[in-house]
């Protein structure tokens, strides 16, 4: 896919992913000298998981998402069971923590990674080593998002390359200066490689071409940096938690007037 100077392609199929795969052996001779400078690779967080060992049986599912949340956002019931909104230990807001069965073996569902931005990171610093090029690594993830209907996939772990593209100060076509835009430029291209790769493609790698003025240091932030902190977060829980929430301080609330008056 071409448009505008972006070019993005997938790498083709890698086979089964196991534990203790070498993903940037794999991804460097896949690409077979088709990596350039400049390119950012979009790696699905599936084999990151796979060659991670973050594997558990699918019979442990509910209890695998149990020990992943580090927080309840909101949670329905449904006739198929209860879906679960959480925060996982990797700070991201996802159903069921981001277990998940799509993609893996038949009898096992994944995880993601403990340290996505570290596994981005070890990846780049591989990458770059084996093939001398300035490249950036995003790993990547399919989730949903509030107000929107359906789901696109978002940087969990980035290394090398700017995740925020910070317009503030810029101008519009019309002078008008920014004042509030930042891009969430990560996401953006997590979400253009998952148009070349797909669900169901066996194209777990893409390559984002045109967009080298993000490539830069190996510890830039991370993926991290595109999690709102919970102050500023005006939506940090679901419905019936914030009522729930609600009706517990007012009945604190209640109990201390109470024992003010006696």
């Amino acid at each position: 896919m071409e448009l505008f100077g972006l070019k993005v392609f997938t790498l083709g199929g890698f086979g089964e992913i196991t534990a203790g795969d070498d993903l940037a052996d794999l991804i460097a001779e896949a690409a077979q000298s088709r990596l350039a400078d400049g390119d950012i690779v979009a790696v699905t967080s599936k084999i990151v998981s796979k060659a991670e060992g973050r594997v558990v049986q699918a019979a442990d599912r509910e209890q695998a998402i149990t020990d992943e949340t580090v927080r309840v956002v909101a949670s329905r019931a449904h006739p198929g069971g209860v879906t679960r909104i959480v925060e996982n230990r990797q700070g991201l807001v996802m159903a069921a923590a981001g277990v998940d069965t799509s993609n893996a073996p038949e009898g096992v569902v994944l995880l993601l990674p403990v340290d996505p931005d570290a596994s981005a990171r070890a990846i780049c610093s591989a990458l770059r080593e084996r093939t001398g090029l300035r490249l950036g690594v995003l790993i990547t993830d399919t989730a949903g998002r509030p107000w929107r209907e359906g789901q696109t996939d978002i940087a969990i772990g980035a290394a090398g390359l700017a995740v925020l593209d910070d317009l503030r100060g810029t101008a519009d076509v019309s002078g008008r200066r920014l004042d509030v835009t930042v891009a969430a430029i990560a996401d953006e291209i997590a979400g253009a490689a998952d148009l070349v790769k797909g669900k169901t493609s066996g194209n777990p790698v893409a390559v984002v071409r045109g967009l080298g003025r993000l490539v830069g240091e190996l510890d830039a932030a991370g993926a991290r940096a595109l999690q709102r902190p919970s102050d500023t977060d005006m939506f940090r829980l679901g419905t019936a938690e914030a009522r729930a929430e609600g009706y517990a301080e007012g009945f604190a609330a209640g109990l201390a007037a109470a024992a003010g008056k006696s």
